[in-house]
């Protein structure tokens, strides 16, 4: 039978821990809880859902990426194989994993902002009216 595959969208919990197996692999694992959210019909609102909680393994590069990038309350997506279900969490391992832009903006080493886009927006000089003569 074929592993489960999921697509998650959720927040980082914890911090990534980087480690190396025995032949130099990298591996990384963190926490990632996903907050459904659902529609409440007697308030006419959607109201947060139950979380559920995910112990994600990320394996060689996407591992040393991941302990690069990540932190605890940046928000993923993530494409992985569900390989055990214990201790009401959800065991996943890694395929592909990407930063969401909901709520951030992110740059790649190939598309760092110019030094000017640091820079402060400053409004143009507001014209002056003209002195009477």
């Amino acid at each position: 039978m074929a592993p489960s595959i999921t697509h998650v969208s959720g927040t980082v919990t914890s911090d990534v821990e980087c480690r190396f197996t025995e032949s130099g692999i990298a591996v990384c694992r963190f926490r990632l809880t996903e907050t459904p959210s659902q529609w409440d019909a007697a308030t006419q609102k959607w109201r947060d859902g139950t979380p559920i909680p995910y112990v994600c393994t990320a394996w060689r590069d996407l591992a040393r990426n991941a302990a690069e990038s990540l932190t605890s309350g940046v928000t993923v997506l993530l494409k992985g194989r569900i390989t055990e279900i214990k201790d009401n969490s959800i065991y996943l391992s890694v395929d592909d994993l990407g930063i969401s832009l909901r709520q951030r903006i992110a740059y790649t080493e190939a598309s760092l902002p110019s030094p000017a886009a640091a820079a402060p927006v400053t409004p143009p000089p507001t014209p002056q009216p003209a002195a009477p003569s």
